[in-house]
């Protein structure tokens, strides 16, 4: 299996990647939304972001108060969603706990668990000691728990109102 971009990689290096990323009126994210399961897996983006841009890269990399920002605030605060992004009193509080030493992506499997035995690529990551959706862990040390208290998300979500003032100014 090879899959092989090539926009953005002059010379073999991500410069222009870290430039856009580092720009004010840039906002990272990815979401293909499973169209595409078959052909990539999007799920490791996040991991490859805190390995690649603040822990291996050779060339200028982020602080990770600033891959956390950009992976969790700052998509949030474009799509509206008021109640998530950063911990805060009331918000949403999805964690993750992570061993960044040992934060590692492991080769791409084809996997047939889709309904109807539908096809999806599935790539694994350790490094995780803990995460955590709506303050209940979900995995531990790599490991998926019993606990799913994840819920469909539609549209904008407001912020929470504490002692009469909203949490986001």
């Amino acid at each position: 299996m090879l899959y092989n971009t090539l926009g953005n990689y002059h010379e073999g290096r991500l410069d222009a990647v870290h430039d856009l990323m580092t720009h004010p009126d840039v906002v990272v994210g990815l979401g293909d939304g499973g169209a595409h399961y078959g052909a990539i897996c999007d799920a490791s983006y996040p991991t490859f972001f805190l390995t690649y841009w603040v822990r291996d890269r050779s060339g200028p990399r982020l602080s990770l108060q600033e891959a956390v920002r950009k992976l969790a605030h700052d998509p949030a605060e474009v799509v509206e969603l008021r109640d998530r992004g950063r911990l805060a009193p009331g918000l949403k509080a999805d964690i993750n706990v992570i061993d960044l030493d040992r934060l590692q992506l492991h080769i791409p499997e084809v996997r047939n668990d889709l309904p109807g035995g539908g096809r999806r690529l599935d790539q694994r990551a350790t490094g995780y000691v803990a995460t955590l959706v709506s303050g209940q862990i979900i995995r531990r040390n790599d490991q998926p728990t019993r606990a799913l208290p994840g819920r469909l998300v539609r549209g904008r979500q407001a912020a929470p109102v504490q002692h009469g003032e909203a949490a986001f100014a």
